[in-house]
């Protein structure tokens, strides 16, 4: 991460400043460090209140708690691209001994990409003391504790948040590198983006934990410890410097200081696919779980990151990949942090800096694309297809119909990307001459006329044609 080249205006950055001293004091946070990121660069980071009777940095730790998953799955991701599993494996088969003397039963016909977006099925947490709070047993003491409980749905059935998933990823990693989870994500991800202060446990300057009386303007000390195997779900400390790497990164930017990629860019769009979503009393959804991160789904943009919580700490860390801008915030307290304030902050920023469009400039599309635009019909109804650069995008002629982009895949194929047609092949069918007849698309025939008959319309064109 480098600074913007470009400073805000002084007056937009006293405008973010006031916002957050206002939260500071309206929420009643002992100290908050909040960062907004474009385009791989840090825009400003602010703080309000005080950590030990100084204003805190963008270097103070704050516990991330959750959004320590997303490392986690990156990792797991990893395994995945390098073949060491697959998503649909049974993730009893990617774990030590400890695991299987006998298996827990609730991980029976568990895979690991159920896992990575809360579908498992598993419980919230373990049975025992609450883990946030007491330290934590190792493998062994939680593959007992799985074995002793019952499985609440049904694998694949619904979504069910479960740190229980998460601590049993970290067991995988450890099982597969032979080393502690913690050392797998700092060789393959921190080390390799410059995260220098990420760390395991608190590393000075770091904020301390605290609750907030709810009735008056005192505070209590939270306790902090080693969650053991249980620490894959939270256990994590980071600073304002290091999550706005972490928010480069999920954004696109996936180049290690080396040189090297750190995650396929293919890899990072799977994961950010929303795939169970979280049905909160049948209200319009607002958050789904892709592959380990949240998908947020706030007024017509789509976001990704992950939000985190653990006694003494709230943070928050959303990206729109979109327009690679990026807010992450931190608080030392247990409770209080309003999500909103992130978004208002955007917000705040976008008014007064606009995201900068990105000039126009020709570029020729793939041999053979130039002939798939213009206006194509399926049946009666009227769609368009442009390309733009190397992607060929169909679109409805107005609100109603599917939408989807295609690429070409290895196998030279137009491979859809998104929508409807993700995965299905739109294949052109040319004359014997060469030129264009229509195109297939996952058996859908779309015509340059509508129900042209020269085409091969699936079920005919009635030979009386369009009549008054």
């Amino acid at each position: 991460m480098t600074s913007d080249p470009m400073p805000l205006d002084p007056a937009t950055t006293r405008l973010l400043d006031a916002r957050l001293a206002a939260a500071q004091a309206e929420l009643r946070l002992p100290s908050v460090v909040a960062t907004l990121v474009r385009d791989g660069h840090v825009l400003w980071t602010g703080a309000a209140g005080t950590v030990d009777g100084q204003p805190p940095t963008a270097d103070t730790q704050y516990r991330m708690g959750s959004i320590t998953k997303t490392f986690v799955a990156v990792a797991i991701m990893q395994l995945r691209d390098a073949d060491a599993l697959q998503l649909d494996d049974d993730v009893l088969d990617h774990l030590g001994p400890e695991w299987h003397d006998p298996a827990p039963a609730p991980l029976q016909r568990v895979r690991i990409g159920q896992l990575l977006m809360h579908a498992a099925g598993l419980g919230a947490e373990t049975r025992g003391p609450w883990w946030e709070r007491t330290r934590g047993g190792d493998a062994t003491w939680l593959a007992g504790d799985l074995a002793a409980d019952t499985r609440p749905h049904h694998p694949g059935s619904r979504f069910h948040y479960s740190n229980v998933g998460f601590g049993i990823l970290g067991a995988v990693l450890s099982h597969h590198h032979g080393r502690p989870w913690e050392q797998v994500v700092a060789s393959q991800i921190l080390d390799p983006l410059g995260m220098t202060r990420t760390t395991t446990r608190p590393e000075q300057p770091a904020a301390p934990g605290l609750a907030v009386h709810p009735w008056a303007d005192l505070v209590m000390s939270e306790p902090e410890h080693d969650a053991g195997a249980m620490a894959p779900a939270g256990q994590l400390w980071s600073t304002m410097t290091d999550l706005a790497r972490w928010a480069a990164f999920l954004g696109g930017d996936t180049t290690a200081t080396d040189g090297s990629t750190v995650l396929s860019p293919t890899t990072l769009t799977e994961m950010c696919v929303p795939g169970a979503v979280n049905d909160d009393a049948g209200r319009p959804w607002t958050i789904a779980h892709g592959m380990g991160v949240q998908v947020f789904n706030l007024d017509g943009r789509r976001w990704v990151g992950h939000g985190g919580s653990m006694p003494g700490f709230l943070a928050g860390l959303q990206v729109d990949r979109e327009h690679r801008t990026g807010i992450v915030i931190a608080t030392n307290t247990t409770y209080g942090l309003d999500p909103a304030v992130g978004q208002e902050l955007v917000s705040i920023l976008e008014a007064h800096s606009p995201i900068p469009a990105s000039p126009w400039t020709p570029e020729a599309p793939p041999a053979d694309g130039l002939d798939l635009v213009g206006p194509w019909y399926w049946g009666p109804a009227p769609l368009t297809m442009t390309a733009k650069g190397a992607v060929l995008h169909l679109a409805p002629m107005g609100t109603r119909g599917r939408a989807s982009s295609f690429r070409r895949n290895q196998a030279g194929q137009w491979e859809g990307l998104d929508g409807y047609y993700a995965g299905e092949i739109l294949r052109p069918v040319r004359r014997e001459d060469g030129s264009l007849s229509h195109l297939d698309l996952a058996s859908f025939i779309l015509t340059r006329t509508p129900y042209d008959p020269a085409a091969d319309v699936p079920g005919g064109v009635d030979v009386g044609g369009w009549q008054a």
